[in-house]
């Protein structure tokens, strides 16, 4: 199972968060102060400072945090792909706002002024895609190992679990706390999945991001004669019949790449078939048709 088309195709936003996650978590290693990030009982009740916030949203604390999660917001890419750079980015801020707010009042109510109980890094948005991953995205394949039932699916429950558990407590906390951001946001909460950001927010990700690797590009339409000279479209209906475009039979791989990403398998063959089987044509013929 995989994310959908390879690399960052119609994903700016989170390419973008993901740079930015991995330049901080660098950058902070490197300076050797991640015990200093992390969510405390001083901190709420105590000095607070805006930077160790923000630093503490993006930056992992170890290597394997690092990895497990940079990992899973590469996957989770797909839903990006599915509900639109806009509404992603909707989504974003509404995890990690709510996530926050949650572990404010877990870390108040436990009342430990002797540790931070809640490790930095993207944890609300990464553990709050799980819950529209289990709801939304279909199992591909099934598969037994020793006699237990494993999916498709299974590699990323792995790799969520991996990365709930590095930190013990301290990962633990701000994991719950995204699974009940993603919650309230797939209940709709004040109406937060209708929400919008202005197309000039969204669009932002996409200038300043580097192009994609791997966009096929739609082949340039030539006349087959070469340097034939060109004709008014009068003259060429007089001179010539139209060309009937044979509809192309979408394969399976491309089939199987718009439902990993939760469309419905029979409206992703039709998008395949409007799209001449090009994948990137066809997500956006069925993001378009999901926003009207």
């Amino acid at each position: 199972m995989n994310g959908g088309p390879s690399g960052f195709i119609n994903a700016p936003v989170t390419r973008a968060f993901i740079i930015a996650s991995a330049l901080f978590s660098i950058f902070l290693g490197i300076q050797g102060r991640f015990n200093t990030l992390g969510l405390s009982y001083q901190d709420i009740f105590g000095k607070f400072h805006i930077w160790k916030l923000i630093m503490s949203i993006f930056s992992f604390s170890s290597t394997p945090e690092l990895m497990f999660g940079l990992y899973l917001l590469y996957y989770f890419r797909l839903f990006e792909r599915q509900i639109g750079s806009n509404k992603y980015s909707v989504f974003i801020v509404f995890s990690i706002l709510i996530s926050l707010l949650f572990e404010v009042v877990a870390v108040a109510l436990l009342r430990d002024p002797t540790t931070n109980l809640v490790t930095p890094g993207p944890y609300g948005l990464i553990f709050a895609s799980f819950v529209p991953f289990f709801f939304d995205i279909p199992v591909s394949t099934r598969f037994r190992v020793f006699g237990f039932h494993f999916s498709d699916k299974s590699f990323i429950y792995l790799a969520g679990l991996q990365l709930l558990l590095s930190s013990w407590r301290r990962s633990i906390l701000p994991g719950m706390c995204g699974i009940l951001a993603g919650a309230l946001y797939r209940l709709n909460v004040f109406c937060i999945r209708k929400a919008k950001f202005p197309e000039f927010i969204s669009s932002f990700f996409s200038r300043i991001s580097l192009p994609s690797m791997g966009s096929p590009r739609a082949a340039s339409r030539r006349n087959v004669v070469g340097n034939a000279p060109s004709y008014p479209p009068r003259q060429m209906e007089r001179n010539y019949p139209a060309p009937m475009q044979a509809a192309v039979e979408p394969t399976e791989d491309s089939i199987t790449t718009l439902v990993s990403m939760g469309f419905d398998r029979n409206s992703a063959r039709q998008a395949l078939v409007q799209a001449r089987n090009d994948v990137n044509v066809a997500t956006n013929i069925l993001l378009e048709a999901q926003s009207h």
